[in-house]
């Protein structure tokens, strides 16, 4: 499993103190230095997924457990909550071209509550795809402080690549339009980014 390169700005100050206090046989003080420094690698684990078979399938983008699903504006949403113990690397739930790419600044509530899809932090990708549209939305929540996007508009996309990731906690919102495709999940199921089904497209393309 590989760690990303983003993790060492934050993980790299408490590993070397702890080294340090580690060399000098301050024992009981590197502990929460290790602790913090190992939490930080831990987060930003990278492990490789491989999505299902099925072309017809809408995996998941985020790991964590499903928190809501609705219908709102006629498109149906599954929303993912990822707690800080998740992979925080997103990925692409379809194979299609991103259309578009708009980021909105706003607050830091708790990713889990309702509001949190209006009035948080978040970066909106929109696919197309040969079947219609689907859009991702990273939502920055109470801890998490950054999104962090690894490609650009106009990008292809496969499913299960990297779209992404959230730093600290944080929620991911899909959204497609209801009469393409079924929902595979119910609230409180666990899904892994990559590979866990959503939902499955109704039509051939």
């Amino acid at each position: 499993m590989s760690i990303r390169e983003e993790a060492w700005p934050f993980a790299a100050p408490p590993l070397v103190l702890a080294a340090v206090l580690t060399v000098t046989a301050h024992y009981w003080l590197m502990l929460p230095f290790w602790a913090v420094g190992l939490f930080v690698l831990a987060f930003f684990r990278d492990p490789h997924r491989t999505p299902p078979g099925d072309e017809t399938l809408i995996v998941s983008a985020a790991d964590g457990r499903v928190c809501q699903i609705a219908d709102l504006d006629g498109k149906k949403r599954v929303s993912v909550f990822m707690s800080v113990f998740n992979v925080h690397v997103n990925r692409s739930p379809v194979e299609g071209k991103i259309v578009g790419m708009e980021y909105n600044p706003g607050r830091f509530m708790n990713a889990a509550k309702e509001k949190a899809s209006l009035d948080n932090e978040q970066l909106r990708y929109t696919l197309e795809t040969m079947r219609g549209p689907v859009t991702v939305v990273q939502i920055a929540g109470l801890v998490a402080r950054r999104i962090v996007p690894f490609v650009v508009q106009g990008a292809v996309m496969e499913r299960g690549q990297r779209l992404g990731l959230i730093r600290f906690g944080s929620r991911v919102d899909f959204y497609w339009p209801p009469s393409r495709a079924e929902v595979l999940v119910s609230v409180g199921d666990r899904v892994k980014a990559g590979e866990t089904p959503l939902a499955r497209w109704k039509e051939s393309p």
